[in-house]
């Protein structure tokens, strides 16, 4: 087995962090297994490495690696690329084509930002990990492959879980092995090791001398937040090296490099939303028709009831709750009549002669603006078929949570589902 430094040699690693040590080696001692591996980290810590030095230490070093980002490819295409299709699967499918799980039977694909995937797609490779199956886009035929999966992403997976984007059975399948890469700000002391590197790189690229920092240049360095972490650094280095006259960097031309807007000041996120997230003001004023024709409904049975037995001291007892709810707390009616009824009411003065006339004013610059009235239709009906089917979309059929959030009860929005033929 080779050694920590070795492989850092081989593939070009910088850096002595504790952190990424342990990454390393975590590679190193699953690479020789069939083991899924799931790499996390923020975007540009270099996660790419990590699925190199698994293949190379495998036997499945002299088959074939496929790098497969996830992110790049259209959701409608995606199948396509990564099981293959038949001639005629779809429109512009004028021949067969493998997919890369075929090309790839007996080596590694490398799933980078695997978090996107479609959740259509995300049951298509499930299958694959369970028992080496997938069936080509517009085929019937189970074909067979023997890959092995490394797969790398920047997303919190357990939120991504929460919000149903992810299959929770796909993740803890992926990630039997987590190995996770560190952010370039927990790496302070590979800061300026990364950067010297950069810097030979592009002086011989460019061919011109090498760059350099001052003492105090490489503090400011050290203690800057990458938010781009190692890319964004390779950017300033690179940047640096081709505008930059003096090759003796001082913290103030560092500093002109550097992002001004990046503090290590803390934000106060709220990441609890709404159980009832409407997109905008228009939906919650429909939802509140809709709440008022629920009241109505009630009203009426509640109407029905007195109607069919008298003022019953036995119907107010049996329809308490439904009483409260209409009519609320009868005191606090009053108070809120009585309130009402000692607000002062503003007279508005009629117009005048004197009056100015804004509208008749050879002052008014916009006379000939045409005042255009937005015609829209408030069909009850129509909005509140359209609130019952996207709060069933946002809850993915379930009907407890949507009913929750539409304020009604199960077996009434299972009512209307039947009436609207949902």
């Amino acid at each position: 087995m080779e050694s920590i430094q070795a492989i850092k040699q081989r593939f070009g690693i910088i850096g002595n962090d504790p952190k990424l040590n342990r990454a390393i080696e975590k590679a190193i001692q699953v690479a020789p297994t069939d083991i899924s591996v799931l790499v996390t980290g923020e975007s540009g810590v270099g996660k790419e490495s990590i699925p190199k030095i698994i293949h190379q230490l495998s036997h499945r070093k002299h088959g074939k690696y496929i790098a497969v980002n996830c992110g790049a490819i259209p959701e409608g295409t995606i199948d396509s690329e990564l099981f293959g299709h038949e001639k005629g699967a779809f429109t512009g499918a004028t021949q067969t084509r493998n997919g890369y799980f075929e090309v790839a039977d007996g080596g590694t694909i490398f799933l980078d930002e695997v978090g996107e995937l479609p959740l259509t797609t995300q049951v298509r490779l499930l299958r694959v990990l369970e028992n080496g199956e997938f069936i080509k886009v517009g085929s019937s035929k189970v074909q067979k492959t023997d890959v092995r999966i490394v797969a790398a992403t920047n997303v919190n997976m357990f939120e991504a879980i929460k919000k149903e984007r992810f299959r929770e059975d796909l993740y803890y399948r992926l990630s039997t092995v987590d190995i996770n890469i560190p952010p370039l700000r927990e790496r302070k002391e590979d800061i300026h090791l990364l950067f010297r590197k950069f810097a030979s790189d592009f002086a011989l690229k460019y061919k011109m001398p090498t760059i350099k920092l001052e003492d105090n240049a490489v503090t400011i360095l050290q203690k800057h937040r990458f938010n781009g972490n190692i890319r964004q650094l390779r950017n300033v280095a690179e940047q640096i090296s081709v505008l930059e006259q003096n090759r003796t960097i001082d913290v103030s031309t560092l500093q002109g490099y550097l992002p001004s807007g990046s503090n290590n000041l803390p934000a106060v996120i709220s990441n609890s939303k709404s159980e009832s997230d409407f997109s905008n003001e228009r939906e919650i004023l429909y939802k509140v028709l809709f709440d008022m024709k629920s009241d109505l409904n009630d009203l009426k049975k509640l109407t029905m009831k007195l109607m069919e037995n008298g003022n019953d001291p036995e119907v107010q007892k049996d329809n308490e709750g439904l009483i409260q709810k209409i009519y609320g707390d009868s005191k606090e009616n009053r108070a809120e009549d009585e309130a009402f009824e000692d607000l002062e009411i503003l007279a508005i003065p009629e117009k005048s002669e004197d009056t100015f006339d804004i509208e008749n004013s050879e002052e008014d610059k916009y006379h000939f603006a045409e005042e255009i009235e937005e015609e829209e239709t408030l069909s009850l009906h129509d909005k509140e078929l359209e609130l019952i089917k996207k709060s069933l979309e946002r809850h993915h059929g379930k009907r407890k949570l949507a009913a929750a959030e539409l304020g009604i009860s199960e077996r009434t929005l299972y009512r209307k589902i039947k009436q609207y033929d949902l």
